[in-house]
């Protein structure tokens, strides 16, 4: 007997394959069948006539670390049809814990971007003992687990401004192949967070081999997206050719008017690597601004030392005079920062931009960023604009990009969810298919495909992301004529609409938009 039976609907498998009208058998959390399957008997039939059935959305880009911890539900995403998180991106992660308390707390400063709950404890100290936390957890997506750099850099070098030394190279490297050997998909970095930024070349291709040296994903954000993105893709595509690891650059962009065009030329650059034989690809959201911690704004020099060292630094006016000095040029605005969250309750500041901050105190915008970093640290956040829809459309329409939400699992009833967070984390997908596929911006299969199949496949998830007997029962099914994001920048905290059912392993965990409370996710191991 057939657990459930879906049927009607049009199947678009995740390969790129156009959609056809086909039923979808599911048994014991597997795709059992997929075809004319009407007479086949079944413990539950759902009617998906109208509706497009696909893979669940594998979202390779995402920071719910330890907002799964938080939120299990997993409801931001889950709701929108994500069905497996890949974490540990940017350089930002929650594991190896190298040292005694302070480096425990040196490291959840460094990773405030992430630490959104403080009663989440950190129980663990290696990624075996972090995976068996949210296995604990029973998150209502799947989870896979990149090793993040600040932690290894953090726990061996230490946060200043230095060159790994030969030892420490080895040391770094052998923590990183002790967690892929555990089962982490790749590793991430993040070059605009301290202490990444002091990290040289010769680090990153010694951890590029490392990984390579295991088949597994190596993602970068890059050291500058703004001014010297073309610089910075070419670091990454240096490293790339050198190791020969399968390498991701994330959330391609150009930041800037004047950088406007920027991610073609990027693009060209990619492509002719690929042409040479490098394993290169990127991912996008469909979003025309980004969201980080304010303190990506500060120049390395002014993060040495770690966050309690950078917000001490920060409180002297010579520092904050340089600091001035160097923000003269920055390709964005003040008026296209806002603040989007901050640890206080602190009325009127979240959900404004940096400008109306400072008119409203009669200050500069400088001034304002200054004072809620110094206050607040790498806890302080922003959403940040300046970006060209023609460079969003380029990545999105290149053959070798993937959707990735950059977001978090938030819960808007809980501690995840205070303030005004980047509305991808609540709409990303939708938005896609409604924004860029209905209006025939993209390709109803090809869009499929980059949030499925191909994302799937640069993580290294072989049983994720087609709709093929044997795999994973992963499923989405949605109203392609009524799909849409809901969140808004100034209303960010809305569940999409047009989200028929999500299954995550065969189990309905969303159906007509309201949360079942399953949880049946899984931690994905490598290997």
């Amino acid at each position: 007997m057939t657990d459930l039976l879906i049927t009607g609907g049009t199947v678009v498998d995740g390969t790129g394959a156009a959609g056809r009208t086909a039923d979808v058998a599911i048994a014991g959390g597997r795709v059992e069948a997929v075809g004319d399957l009407a007479d086949r008997p079944a413990t539950r039939v759902l009617d998906a006539t109208g509706y497009v059935v696909c893979p669940g959305f594998v979202d390779v880009h995402t920071h719910s670390d330890l907002t799964l911890l938080s939120n299990p539900a997993a409801h931001s995403k889950v709701r929108q049809g994500v069905t497996t998180e890949v974490i540990g991106n940017c350089g930002l992660g929650v594991t190896p814990i190298v040292g005694d308390a302070d480096g425990l707390a040196a490291l959840r400063g460094a990773a405030g971007y992430l630490d959104l709950d403080p009663a989440v404890a950190w129980d663990w100290t290696d990624l075996p003992g972090y995976l068996d936390t949210l296995a604990a957890a029973r998150p209502s997506v799947n989870v896979a687990s990149l090793v993040a750099h600040i932690p290894l850099r953090a726990g061996v070098v230490g946060f200043g401004d230095r060159a790994a030394g030969g030892a420490e190279l080895d040391r770094m490297c052998g923590l990183l192949g002790e967690a892929l050997d555990a089962g982490a998909a790749g590793a991430s970095t993040g070059l605009v967070y301290a202490p990444l930024t002091f990290a040289r070349e010769e680090e990153l291709t010694a951890l590029a081999r490392t990984i390579a040296a295991r088949d597994r994903l190596f993602s970068w954000h890059i050291r500058d997206y703004g001014d010297h993105l073309l610089d910075s893709v070419r670091q990454v595509l240096r490293v790339a050719e050198t190791t020969g690891a399968r390498t991701q650059i994330s959330h391609l962009i150009a930041v800037g008017r004047r950088n406007w065009g920027k991610v073609a030329r990027a693009l060209e650059l990619i492509d002719a690597a690929r042409a040479r034989g490098a394993d290169v690809a990127a991912d996008v959201y469909p979003y025309l601004a980004g969201n980080a911690p304010l303190s990506q704004l500060l120049p390395g020099w002014a993060q040495t030392g770690g966050e309690a060292a950078m917000r001490t630094r920060l409180a002297e006016e010579p520092v904050r005079r340089r600091v001035r000095e160097e923000w003269s040029d920055l390709p964005t605005s003040w008026a296209e920062v806002t603040v989007s969250r901050i640890p206080a309750d602190r009325p009127g500041v979240t959900g404004r931009t940096v400008a109306a901050l400072a008119e409203a105190a009669g200050a500069h915008g400088d001034q304002v960023v200054l004072e809620l970093v110094t206050e607040f640290g790498n806890a302080a956040m922003m959403v940040a604009g300046g970006r060209s829809e023609e460079d969003l459309l380029a990545a999105l329409r290149h053959p070798a990009t993937v959707i990735g939400s950059d977001g978090q699992s938030l819960d808007p009833d809980g501690p995840t969810g205070l303030g005004t967070p980047h509305p991808r984390s609540y709409g990303c997908y939708p938005r896609l298919f409604g924004d860029y596929v209905r209006t025939g911006r993209l390709p109803l299969a090809e869009a499929v495909r980059k949030c499925t199949g191909a994302a799937a496949a640069r993580a290294g998830l072989r049983d994720r992301g087609e709709l093929r007997p044997g795999k994973a029962a992963d499923v989405v099914v949605f109203a392609p004529g009524r799909i849409a994001d809901l969140a808004t920048y100034a209303e960010p905290q809305r569940y999409p609409d047009g989200i028929r059912a999500v299954l995550v392993n065969g189990q309905v965990v969303v159906e007509d938009g309201s949360h079942l409370g399953e949880r049946p996710g899984e931690v994905l191991r490598a290997g």
